[in-house]
């Protein structure tokens, strides 16, 4: 498959921002609700939530709240929790998070195949 199959789905880099912000105020309120300390415990929350709920549902809180979801770049179908779990450990290094190619893909999406759509 290729980028033109998802052409107009795009998400914009506003609501990327907003949903990861949605994602890791979430997890920072968790944490701080069981008096957890550091952020790394945040850190830890955030990528175990994106994983998860991405493996399972295609969308983590923030992306569902912004109306997106993640897709396999091949067919368009569900990611696969290796997928997933690639993705969310490369959006915790914030480097391949906020790298793109031309098309607007970051790198996390590419090293992992999927590619985030408007819902």
């Amino acid at each position: 498959m290729s980028e033109a199959q998802f052409e107009g789905r795009q998400v914009s880099l506003f609501r990327r921002m907003a949903g990861v912000t949605i994602d890791w105020l979430a997890c920072y309120l968790i944490v701080s609700g069981f008096n957890l300390d550091g952020s790394f415990s945040i850190l830890i929350l955030f990528f175990l939530q994106m994983t998860v709920l991405t493996a399972l549902g295609g969308a983590s809180f923030g992306h569902r709240i912004m109306g997106m979801r993640v897709v396999r770049f091949a067919d368009g179908g569900a990611p696969t929790p290796m997928q997933a779990l690639i993705r969310s450990a490369l959006l915790c290094t914030v480097v391949f998070a906020i790298t793109y190619d031309d098309n607007g893909r970051g790198i996390h999406e590419r090293l992992s195949g999927t590619y985030l759509i408007n819902a």
